[in-house]
C-alpha cells in the first residue's frame, strides 16, 4: 500500500507541475476524489487497528505491573514490535491524504483557469 500511495502522489505531482494541454480537469478531479476516498478508508481502518493495538499494549503493561512474568514481557515486546509499523503506516496514510487535499485544490485552480481561457 505504501508503494501505491507514493507512486500515486508522485504521478499527480508530475501532472500538476507540467499539465498537458487539453487536460480534462473534471475527469482528473473525479479520479482524484475516488483515490482520496480509497485512501481515507484505508486510513480509518489503520487508525482503528492502531488504537486497538495501543490499548492492548497499555492493558498488557498495566497487567504485567500487577502480575509480572516472562510471558507478559514477551507479549509486551510483541505488541510494541507490531505497534511501531502500524504507527508508521498510519503516519504515511495521514500525511498522504493531506497532500491529496492540497493536490485537489490545485486541480480546482487549474480547472478554473482552463474554463476562463475557453
Amino acid at each position: 500500500m505504501a508503494k501505491r500511495i507514493r507512486k500515486y502522489l508522485s504521478d499527480i505531482e508530475a501532472l500538476l507541475l507540467n499539465p498537458p494541454a487539453g487536460t480534462d480537469w473534471d475527469n482528473e478531479i473525479k479520479k482524484h476524489l475516488i483515490q482520496i476516498g480509497f485512501f481515507m478508508h484505508e486510513r480509518l481502518i489503520h487508525l482503528i487497528v492502531t488504537v486497538v493495538f495501543a490499548i492492548l499494549t497499555v492493558a498488557v503493561i498495566l497487567y504485567s505491573i500487577a502480575a509480572p512474568s516472562f510471558g507478559m514481557l514477551a507479549l509486551i515486546v510483541t505488541f510494541m514490535i507490531l505497534l511501531v509499523p502500524y504507527i508508521q503506516h498510519y503516519y504515511l496514510l495521514e500525511n498522504s491524504v493531506q497532500k491529496m487535499y492540497i493536490q485537489y485544490d490545485k486541480m480546482l485552480e487549474y480547472r478554473e483557469i482552463q474554463k476562463r481561457e475557453e
